[in-house]
């Protein structure tokens, strides 16, 4: 659920410095800071803010600019600490985090800090083709962090590639809950904002090889996420079984099944990979670049392969068959 700063920052009425104040102000807001910028005088932003139980999500685009946070500014904070994570999708940042310590980041890294250390970060955009520095994170108290802060030192201020493993689910998760915030009801805000807590732990810990000092619960949650972005990147295949998936993540079906049934109200692994598979031939089937791709074929790419069946499911599932439901989406305004 969208909260705080909505997306554009003011309007065509206003002048370059007067966005440029507002979208000050709003990053203010969110973290004790000095902004400025050489775009002042043409400034277009957007901040986006929402609310996840006790974690924030940040998402943000803006020209060339530079933000700093002082040793004063540090001392003189009276609210709960802060970590502050980012995950930077266009643009670059060279980063001073300490005494003397620049860390350079670019598109595609993951960047961790807390509130308790002063930084100077100067923003650049990404060049002619997307002059903008944009990214989505989170900020979240201290305390919910199931590592201890004297581990995490070493990490602080740096960037770490999102390619793969946690990292990788980690990036999508936040780009996932950057695209869905506005439709999150407050319960499922919380719990998503739990897992996001989970998932940056788990990573986290794999960074410094220290999954064992998470709490199982915070392990099991981390686990769960994993496994549910591997089905939906294995949809395709037929072979998407519960055994294949335990095989996947070095665990039994047995736990497989406790898990999955504890973190998913109940849901079985069968059961959200069968509503998954669904979910994507509902999108594929209303998507203009597959108008011409029969109903059977994009059934089969989502791995349903008998076509009685797809069919008998997606109804009961949608209140439609799947051609009722393309020629609909093709018939609405704004439609195929």
């Amino acid at each position: 659920m969208r909260t705080g700063a909505e997306s554009a920052l003011g309007d065509g009425v206003m002048t370059g410095k007067d966005r440029f104040e507002l979208w000050r102000d709003a990053l203010a807001k969110t973290r004790e800071c000095e902004a400025t910028s050489a775009h002042a005088d043409s400034f277009q932003a957007e901040l986006r803010s929402s609310a996840l139980g006790q974690v924030t999500l940040l998402g943000t685009s803006f020209p060339s600019a530079r933000v700093r946070r002082t040793e004063r500014m540090v001392r003189r904070s009276h609210g709960p600490e802060l970590y502050h994570l980012t995950f930077l999708t266009a643009g670059s940042q060279a980063l001073r985090h300490g005494a003397d310590r620049t860390e350079k980041h670019r598109s595609g890294d993951l960047v961790f800090l807390d509130s308790s250390h002063p930084y100077d970060a100067r923003l650049f955009g990404g060049g002619p083709g997307k002059p903008r520095i944009e990214g989505v994170g989170a900020d979240f108290p201290v305390s919910l962090l199931p590592i201890p802060p004297r581990l995490l030192r070493g990490l602080l201020g740096r960037g770490l590639p999102a390619r793969e493993g946690s990292g990788a689910l980690l990036a999508q998760f936040l780009l996932g809950l950057d695209r869905q915030a506005d439709v999150l009801q407050p319960a499922e805000a919380a719990r998503l904002g739990t897992v996001l807590v989970d998932l940056t732990a788990a990573w986290l810990a794999r960074e410094l090889d220290a999954a064992s000092q998470l709490p199982p619960d915070a392990r099991h949650r981390a686990l769960v996420e994993n496994i549910r972005a591997f089905i939906r990147h294995n949809l395709h295949d037929p072979a998407l079984t519960p055994a294949t998936i335990a095989a996947a993540h070095h665990i039994s079906v047995s736990h497989l099944h406790r898990l999955f049934t504890q973190h998913s109200q109940g849901e079985t692994v069968a059961a959200w990979i069968r509503s998954q598979r669904l979910k994507k031939a509902h999108r594929d089937l209303t998507d203009p670049a597959l108008q011409d791709v029969p109903v059977h074929v994009i059934a089969a790419r989502c791995g349903m392969f008998r076509a009685s069946e797809f069919s008998r499911a997606f109804k009961t599932a949608y209140g439609l068959s799947p051609r009722e439901h393309r020629h609909r989406a093709r018939c609405e305004p704004g439609g195929q």
